[in-house]
């Protein structure tokens, strides 16, 4: 598989923990700390100078010339998108767990950082599957690499990059590290999302210290898009955010991983969010 990060280590870790060789290819931006882990969990790392949409492209040919192999296609996988969008039933368990209505007068929203695309658009399919019109659902990119956004602003789908708006794509999220957006995933939800907002990265270590701080809760600085998506949800609304059915609404900010890095790490962006 193609990957910038989480996926790659999900995927990579489960498949050789079953006894499959499993190959990683991995873009430029993903962390030299997620390749030791999976290179010391036994998992071939291949590693590339290209952004993700090369990467993919490549590791979709070297797949495909194996009749023995079997390509995680996280660009255009209908299967992983559907896999996805369980976590729609997921969330909605959990909610009634806590005795949380989702209801016309009591909404619910829910922000989702975003890279290609996958896993946001089949979290946002699966949570309109369950709630319909009573949930809002918002993505989150950074600002040099919003392909979503890009997509949608534009209706070209997959037929635009970033570099096409002189942005440069990199970023310190690695999982959302990417120029070009799934035309699978736009497809599907370019009429289901209900906003965009862009996140600067310096922002994402200033939320993750916070988080860390106020709730003693760890997730990596890409997880910690989320926060902008709400904030600027928060802002566009003023004053009725807190008042009558906005006041009633519940809110979800996805965290989309962390658990896995290294203490040093951990300490590392810590103090680069508290300066």
């Amino acid at each position: 598989m193609g990957s910038t990060g989480n996926l790659g280590m999900s995927i990579g870790i489960m498949s050789a923990a079953l006894g499959y060789k499993a190959i990683v290819h991995m873009s430029a931006d993903a962390k030299d700390w997620k390749k030791k882990l999976l290179r010391s969990r036994g998992v071939t790392v291949v590693e590339y100078s290209d952004d993700y949409s090369k990467t993919v492209e490549e590791g979709r040919r070297l797949s495909d010339e194996d009749p023995a192999s079997y390509f995680v296609d996280d660009e255009s996988s209908s299967a992983l998108y559907l896999g996805y969008s369980v976590a729609g039933k997921r969330l909605a368990g959990q909610l009634k767990a806590m005795d949380i209505d989702v209801d016309r007068e009591h909404p619910l929203a829910v922000y989702i950082p975003c890279g290609v695309g996958g896993a946001p658009g089949g979290i946002c399919f699966g949570l309109k599957e369950e709630f319909g019109d009573d949930v809002h659902v918002y993505f989150a990119e950074p600002v040099q690499a919003p392909c979503m956004l890009a997509s949608l602003a534009t209706g070209l789908g997959s037929g635009i990059c970033v570099q096409d708006l002189g942005l440069s794509g990199r970023t310190d999220a690695d999982g959302l590290a990417v120029g070009r957006a799934s035309a699978l995933v736009y497809s599907q939800i370019r009429t289901l999302l209900s906003g965009e907002a862009t996140v600067d990265d310096s922002r994402l270590y200033r939320y993750m210290a916070m988080l860390e701080s106020s709730e003693h809760i760890v997730i990596e600085p890409s997880a910690c898009a989320s926060f902008k998506a709400f904030e600027a949800v928060k802002e566009r609304l003023g004053q009725s955010f807190a008042s009558g059915k906005a006041g009633n609404m519940t809110h979800v900010v996805w965290a989309t991983g962390g658990s896995l890095m290294p203490p040093e790490i951990v300490r590392e962006y810590l103090e680069r969010g508290r300066k």
